[in-house]
């Protein structure tokens, strides 16, 4: 069974909490978010915290109180810190620059791959092999990484590709005569 739903999610001042029924809007210094929380689970606000506790003991209702509570986290800590998400360019001649609102990334193709970053949220270049997604909403924020990434993964002979900063890949050896 989940405890995760037992632990009270924290909402810090300058966040406004509102539920309405089954529906939950956080509201933050970055932006708005908003869900649905799904039947089985109840959410309520108490003293500068949110809990969520499943309806009835069932292990899956219970696991959905767990999940909801990690969401409403998410997204308390999104509109008030936002998310970011740093990839690296390894390999020669691969880089990437702001168009605009555009990415264009150069990743050794005959051509350059361009991005429209999705609405709310924020791509940036500091140098040429690194990239910086921001954002408020988590999910919204990975996933962009990951469309980005998909590009060109890090291959595992010199690794080169589009790798997060924190990812560590494992080389593989290669032939030998």
């Amino acid at each position: 069974m989940s405890r995760i739903a037992n632990s009270p999610v924290g909402v810090p001042s300058g966040v406004d909490v509102s539920i309405d029924g089954q529906q939950v809007k956080v509201r933050g210094p970055k932006g708005d978010l908003g869900m649905s929380v799904h039947a089985w689970v109840e959410v309520s606000q108490e003293a500068g915290v949110l809990r969520c506790r499943a309806r009835e003991r069932a292990a899956k209702m219970v696991a959905m109180a767990g999940t909801t509570r990690a969401l409403l986290n998410n997204m308390v800590t999104g509109v008030s810190n936002g998310f970011e998400r740093r990839l690296q360019l390894v390999g020669i001649g691969y880089r990437a620059q702001m168009q605009g609102a555009k990415l264009s990334l150069a990743l050794g193709f005959s051509h350059s791959v361009e991005l429209d970053p999705p609405e709310g949220i924020s791509i940036q270049t500091p140098s040429p092999t690194e990239i910086l997604v921001s954002g408020i909403d988590k999910q919204r924020v990975g996933q962009t990484a990951a469309v980005i990434r998909a590009f060109r993964p890090p291959e595992p002979y010199k690794g080169k590709g589009i790798k997060y900063a924190d990812e560590i890949i494992v080389r593989k050896e290669g032939k030998k005569k």
